[in-house]
């Protein structure tokens, strides 16, 4: 697949608009087929006696003779501002700028612009000067950061255009202060058509075949006589949470304007790594000789309660974000100093905590192992047929608890770098380049992962009972008692789970 996402750098266009009750009137195009009056730089207004208010940066989205496409999933915009040092208009500390903001679209270059959204939207400036400010530097441009402009969850219409005005108001301090503006520029970024094309295809494929091995994972257990242990049914949840995050409903964005698409992926996501981070713990919990609390969810409430709590607060801040871009899509939580804080903060808390939760999965992990090498003992005294039975599942389990500590870290990893590389923008310093090849592949893994849970976990019809064990040279001790169980084969547990479970013999 091509990469997830391209960047496009727009300019934008100065355009002269002398009537009044500006935006209520006309839409400013900065070319084609009524196009405005153009200025090529301020020193130009004020020769011609152009005030401030009269002026509008345009921007049309796509660049000239493209068209945007549903394909495209979202828009998300960065500005950023050519400020110049004068010595009679310095930029001032703190300063901010305040943004009269206009979104509208058309599907035919013949049609009148439709109005999406508007707004006063102020942005903090936060600039640094290389030279000294004297004389000399005048004209040189000041080192800004990139400010937050616009977010859209969907490409539905095929033509953009964005006119920015900035309205000075000397008496109330509205736009004063901010040093002499020269250009506004836009960078958008948005997803790649080609690797919408991969996800949704990935999307289709893997959901049946989630749906179909769940099935039949439930219905073998519906078969058994007693009731599905805490092991299976959490097992099930996640294939749950896994077809719900499957299911493509990605497809009708492209037929219709959803712009909430955004919103609900991040919820789908939500609920997706907060079952998957429960799941592990319980798996490792219910695999434990030395707990008493076993085939309870209560049991579990220190670790899952934490996890719940987090996702509570990822949901609540994925709300703040993108529930009221829906309204206004020109908000964003990292434009005051509380909002970044606060965002920055829930960033960094969010990883350390995924990394000490690895840790502790970890030292769960190695708790099980060695549980599971101190069954190991008692294989020797077993009958051929049986010791081969038992060492073959040992060896598939220590395989599975590999391979979950390795998913564990892919997806720890995965979460903290998406996670950055949504933040970089916001932030301007810090770039991470994620590839199409690390989306698609946690992605496979996740499924792949489910999968193989729900075909090894499945109760087994088999009988590996009690017509070999008599034949055992009379050995029938308490240690390889641990090893099967009191329930029958037929009705019991996989023999995964049973080989690690702590049974009344004990």
């Amino acid at each position: 697949a091509p990469s997830p996402t391209t960047a496009v750098p727009y300019m934008s266009v100065k355009c002269i608009d002398v009537r009044k009750n500006h935006h209520k009137t006309k839409w400013l195009m900065p070319w084609g087929r009524n196009h405005c009056e153009k200025l090529k730089d301020f020193d130009e207004a004020v020769s011609r006696q152009i005030e401030a208010n009269d002026i509008v940066f345009a921007v049309h989205i796509p660049l000239p003779n493209k068209e945007m496409s549903p394909w495209f999933q979202f828009m998300l915009f960065i500005m950023q501002l050519d400020i110049a040092f004068k010595m009679d208009n310095d930029l001032k500390e703190n300063a901010e700028i305040t943004l009269d903001v206009s979104l509208a679209y058309r599907d035919d270059i013949f049609d009148d612009w439709e109005e999406i959204a508007h707004a006063i939207e102020i942005r903090k400036l936060k600039c640094t000067f290389g030279s000294p400010k004297t004389l000399e530097s005048e004209g040189r441009h000041y080192d800004c950061d990139f400010l937050p402009f616009m977010e859209i969850g969907s490409v539905a219409h095929k033509y953009y255009l964005i006119n920015i005005r900035l309205p000075v108001n000397e008496r109330k301090g509205i736009n004063v202060g901010i040093g002499e503006i020269k250009d506004i520029r836009l960078v958008g970024i948005h997803q790649n058509g080609g690797f919408t094309k991969v996800w949704f295809a990935m999307k289709t494929f893997l959901t049946p075949s989630i749906l179909i091995i769940m099935v039949w994972y439930w219905r073998r257990i519906t078969l058994m006589t007693r009731a599905p242990v805490l092991l299976e049914k959490v097992i099930f949840a996640l294939g749950i949470s896994m077809t719900f995050i499957n299911i493509p409903v990605e497809w009708f964005s492209i037929g219709f304007d959803w712009t909430w698409m955004l919103l609900f992926g991040d919820i789908r996501q939500g609920i997706f790594y907060a079952m998957l981070l429960s799941f592990w713990i319980i798996f490792c919990g219910e695999h434990m000789m030395d707990q008493n609390e076993r085939n309870r969810l209560s049991g579990y409430w220190k670790q899952v309660g934490p996890i719940a709590v987090g996702s509570f607060c990822l949901f609540i801040f994925d709300m703040c974000e993108r529930g009221v871009q829906l309204k206004n899509p020109f908000y964003s939580i990292w434009t005051t100093e509380v909002g970044t804080e606060l965002a920055m903060a829930f960033i960094i808390v969010a990883g350390i905590c995924l990394c000490l939760y690895f840790l502790f999965l970890c030292f769960m992990v190695f708790q099980v192992f060695r549980n599971i090498s101190g069954k190991q003992s008692s294989l020797p005294a077993m009958s051929k047929a049986r010791r081969l039975h038992y060492e073959g599942l040992i060896f598939r389990f220590k395989f599975l608890m590999l391979i979950t500590l390795a998913c564990a870290a892919m997806t720890v990893i995965f979460f903290i770098v998406s996670q950055v590389t949504e933040g970089h923008w916001k932030w301007g310093d810090i770039t991470i380049q994620v590839n199409s090849a690390f989306f698609t592949g946690i992605y496979g893994m996740w499924n792949l992962y489910v999968f193989a849970l729900m075909f090894l976990y499945a109760p087994s019809h088999k009988n590996y009972g009690e017509d070999q064990s008599n034949g055992d040279l009379g050995v029938n001790s308490g240690e390889e008692l641990q090893l099967t169980t009191t329930i029958t084969h037929v009705d019991g547990p996989t023999e995964v789970y049973k080989l690690a479970r702590k049974e009344a013999q004990e």
